[in-house]
């Protein structure tokens, strides 16, 4: 994956939701997990080489969730429920021009996914889930998931160490450490313990039949965090999808055999992937008559208003053709779109 990034700010409910786009293809998006912090995360060595194994040939995109990392840190008491998390992702997708991605999500991402893939089933192109579950009621025994919420709410310090032991299975007490200082500098104590009890609340049952995105549900035997029955019970509800058990117990896919995680993404995601060193033109992209005339346009710089003007056209028949050509050319903005275009002989 190429080390270029760029993290830029979603004006988002009032604030801003900070994001990262990472590398250059089709468009491969993470929704946020629990809490999490766009620059710190990534100096974390098993982190990055994670990322960059399953995102190799993507445009990685990633962003903290509003009340933790790189985004404004306030939550509102609307912030909590799954449709606001699903209109946050909606938002970002807009923002880019994104008409159709492949997601990958992880933990509480995973319901996220689930239930973006079940309402905008046109808007997803393939579906990954790893450390999924269906009922956050069911992931811990009766009165232990308030325990850990007291323990986060009443002393940050020891609540981070004891989370850092649930999420990580067998790491260096080093890694142990390290997570919890990263937890306890990407949220404060009050909102890591609202937020944990949203991934508590969040229940993606009436979702999964919904969803038609061809899914992998990846999920380790011995998982300490999310259940192995939890994954299983959503790989048996959502229709067509395949399950692939891994062992371990770290309950992050960075830990432990990572390599396992990311070789069962990258067979799941490659074939989403286009091959532009090897396919003709005419093989690899099938351009419309109009399409073609909009991104010659768009060659020009043109905006879309402008386009619209020339072209006897609404703004909004422009932007979606060319949200459509970007798609096509697997490229996330115009400028990007243009020069592959310009690659293949498009224009």
């Amino acid at each position: 994956m190429s080390g270029k990034s760029e993290i830029r700010f979603l004006p988002h409910a009032g604030r801003r939701v900070a994001y990262e786009i990472r590398g250059d293809g089709p468009p491969l998006v993470a929704p946020a997990w629990w809490v999490s912090h766009l620059e710190l995360d990534w100096q974390s060595a098993d982190f990055r080489q994670f990322w960059e194994g399953v995102g190799e040939g993507y445009s990685l995109i990633r962003y903290d969730r509003l009340g933790v990392g790189m985004s404004d840190r306030t939550v509102h008491e609307s912030d909590l429920s799954l449709e606001f998390e699903v209109g946050t992702l909606r938002a970002l997708l807009d923002e880019l021009q994104l008409d159709r991605v492949s997601l990958i999500g992880g933990s509480s991402g995973s319901c996220t996914a689930i239930a973006f893939g079940a309402a905008y089933p046109e808007r997803v192109e393939r579906l990954v889930l790893y450390g999924s579950y269906p009922n956050g009621a069911a992931l811990t025994a009766p009165g232990v998931g308030n325990a850990i919420l007291a323990a986060v709410r009443a002393h940050w310090g020891l609540g981070s160490r004891l989370l850092s032991d649930i999420f990580l299975g067998t790491a260096d007490s080093e890694e142990y450490e390290r997570f919890a200082r990263v937890q306890r500098e990407s949220a404060s104590a009050e909102t890591a313990a609202t937020l944990l009890d949203l991934v508590y609340r969040l229940d993606v049952r009436a979702d999964l039949p919904l969803v038609r995105a061809p899914a992998l549900v990846v999920h380790r035997r011995d998982d300490r965090a999310v259940p192995y029955r939890a994954g299983r019970e959503v790989a048996a509800a959502v229709p067509g999808a395949t399950f692939v058990p891994l062992h371990g117990s770290a309950h992050f896919p960075w830990h432990g055999d990572a390599d396992s995680v990311v070789r069962a993404c990258r067979e799941w995601l490659a074939p989403a992937q286009s091959s532009p060193g090897h396919a003709s033109p005419s093989e690899s992209v099938l351009l419309t008559d109009r399409e073609r005339e909009i991104l010659a346009c768009v060659a020009r710089g043109l905006s879309d208003r402008e386009i619209a003007e020339q072209l006897v056209l609404s703004s909004h028949t422009v932007h979606r053709h060319v949200a459509n050509i970007r798609r096509k050319l697997g490229r996330t903005s115009r400028t990007a779109a243009v020069a592959e275009a310009a690659r293949l002989g498009l224009l």
